[in-house]
């Protein structure tokens, strides 16, 4: 049994904007590499490219996957009027970056609404398919570099647990960036890693019992995604498809005869045929997207009540938490907090 785990980088080179890659077969040569360890745990550095819960995964299986995700990208269509793609309005980017930041608002919805997740664990079986979900992998055809992280352990033992208070505001929709130095809990975390001397492990955060009508998820915090789209899409699900739908019968002469198709018709609609001509009526995957697609907001969303941070090296030999250049865990909730403060679980563990 190896004495320590393995850390493996994966470099990914997208071949279209929506692609689901099986890291298995993909990556063969580094998964023979950790053959001898039990458990692997993958990680993503991006904010529109991720995993699906181990449990949902194989509830839909890998030919599943595609369809379940697909469904999300008609429910947030490209360029349907997202605030976050107004970049002249964007006022994190400065000129250079506006040139080249992708209008991707709909890629970060799809991923926070389908419970896409940044860092997962599965057991290391051959048999046992890791999909990796791409949601804006090709940008005015330019692929984007795309980096993950498999590690390869034997055991995942608990060294440390807190509980945190995070305050929220009076609003009923309302997105809380955990990272905000003013709440201080990048602090307490880094504090609480360096105190159980832990290498490499993960972050677990969770919404107690108590909490209702709240979800976590990764992804970026920027101000017109998640003060104007997300809080839109809690109000209204259907939102940006009903807006796609009606520029394109505003302009009939300027889509696709499909997607002019797609556009008189209602998304269930479109559901349902996509899953029959796939074969798919009854099956698992229609399941899983009718309680999935379900309104109100707490039933639409697949947001977690938990997620996992990775711990472990960094390029410059140090260890700590490990996150992508836009990556911050944010707290949502889509009614008021009854005592305007959220509490989170927090559980550190060590792999062996």
């Amino acid at each position: 049994m190896p004495a320590k785990p393995l850390d493996v980088t994966l470099e990914l080179a997208p071949q279209a904007r929506f692609e689901v890659v099986e890291l298995r077969s993909r990556f063969k040569d580094e998964h023979d590499a950790l053959r001898d360890y039990d458990q692997c745990l993958y990680w993503s550095a991006h904010t529109t490219a991720g995993f699906l819960d181990r449990s949902l995964a194989q509830r839909l299986s890998p030919t599943g996957v595609p369809t379940y995700v697909e469904a999300f990208r008609h429910i947030f269509p490209e360029g349907a009027g997202y605030e976050h793609d107004q970049l002249d309005r964007r006022e994190d980017l400065d000129a250079e970056q506006r040139a080249v930041e992708p209008r991707n608002a709909d890629s970060h919805l799809a991923f926070i609404a389908g419970g896409l997740r940044s860092c997962v664990t599965h057991p290391n079986r051959s048999d046992e398919p890791v999909c990796f979900v791409e949601l804006d992998g090709v940008s005015e055809g330019r692929a984007r570099r795309r980096l993950a992280r498999v590690i390869g352990f034997n055991r995942e033992i608990v060294v440390a647990r807190a509980r945190i208070q995070v305050p929220v505001s009076s609003h009923h929709i309302d997105s809380i960036n955990l990272k905000d130095p003013r709440l201080g809990i990048t602090e307490q975390l880094t504090e609480l890693v360096e105190r159980s001397g832990v290498h490499r492990g993960r972050i677990r955060l969770s919404l107690t019992e108590a909490e209702r009508h709240s979800g976590l998820t990764v992804n970026e915090f920027e101000t017109l995604l998640m003060r104007h789209d997300l809080a839109e899409v809690l109000k209204n699900p259907l939102r940006f498809a009903a807006e796609k739908s009606r520029h394109m019968l505003a302009n009939p002469f300027a889509v696709p005869g499909k997607a002019l198709g797609y556009a008189k018709y209602d998304f269930v609609r479109v559901l349902n045929s996509g899953l029959d001509s796939l074969g798919l009526r009854g099956s698992m995957v229609e399941k899983v997207l009718a309680r999935t697609l379900a309104v109100p907001a707490a039933r639409f969303f697949r947001m977690r009540r938990s997620v996992s941070l990775l711990v472990a090296e960094r390029p410059d030999g140090s260890t700590g938490l490990i996150e992508g250049t836009y990556q911050s865990p944010i707290l949502v909730q889509w009614q008021q907090a009854p005592r305007e403060v959220r509490t989170l679980d927090v559980t550190i563990t060590q792999l062996g």
